[in-house]
């Protein structure tokens, strides 16, 4: 099975490990719950850091497709 990378961009690092997955639809996915899960670990503190971004590459680097959240604050009308 192929391996893939998750990378979040900001200060969490790099993924060393990577993940088996049987192809590029389940990375995607995986991709989508991983962002889910640290949308809601991380609760209001995702205002701190208003844009994140997701990278998902191959074992050579590759990126293959990336995820990017941005929390925008407006003032009420």
């Amino acid at each position: 099975m192929p391996r893939y990378f998750f990378n979040v961009q900001d200060s969490s690092g790099r993924d060393i490990e990577g993940s088996e997955l049987a192809d590029l639809h389940a990375a995607k996915e995986a991709a989508v719950r991983l962002c889910g899960e640290m949308i809601r670990e991380i609760d209001g503190a995702f205002w701190d850091a208003p844009l994140w971004r997701l990278e998902v590459t191959n074992p050579q680097n590759r990126l293959l497709f990336s995820l990017t959240f941005a929390a925008e604050d407006h003032e009420p009308a």
